[in-house]
């Protein structure tokens, strides 16, 4: 693997750790508690990151890095699709009640939760607007970085493909 992608790679990783280390801040520490449709993002940055990483560690061939790309692209786009989501509902919240969900009660009975409650246990409102920068809401903000993440992936995943 060219050493340009492996660094591509590391800084998926490292972006996807710093976001999610970031969100434990905000609810840690500012007390802002993440939603199911946040924890569902957090799972897909856990799963991105950690497939970055391991395509970084494992520096593969042109068959491997489109498994480790393509299954990043995947994860990414899917964390977008729930945030541009979550995003819609924040901008019209009546359309859709987030309370005590059956998502909610889903997420929480995962193992996840209950073996890492911290990161992974939905308390929140979808439709809160607690946090904004620039503008933007934390989930117009996450689908840009998945987005982003993503899109690096798919040209890992062409260029790959147009070497061989």
């Amino acid at each position: 693997m060219k050493p340009g992608i492996r660094v591509i790679f590391l800084l998926i990783f490292l972006g996807c750790a710093s976001l999610v280390s970031y969100a434990l801040y905000l609810q840690l520490v500012k007390s802002l508690l993440p939603c199911p449709l946040c924890v569902v993002q957090r799972v897909a940055y856990w799963l991105v990151g950690l497939i970055a990483l391991l395509a970084f560690l494992h520096s593969p061939r042109a068959k491997g890095l489109g498994i480790y790309s393509g299954l990043t692209a995947a994860f990414a786009f899917s964390g977008a699709a729930v945030a541009l989501r979550q995003a819609w509902l924040v901008r019209f919240p009546e359309a859709f009640e987030c309370g005590i969900s059956p998502e909610e009660k889903f997420l929480n009975a995962l193992p996840l939760a209950q073996w890492w409650p911290s990161m992974f246990e939905a308390n929140g409102d979808c439709a809160d607007v607690t946090w904004k920068f620039a503008l933007l809401t934390l989930p117009d903000w996450s689908a840009i970085f998945f987005i982003i993440f993503g899109s690096l992936a798919v040209y890992i995943l062409r260029a790959t493909r147009n070497r061989h």
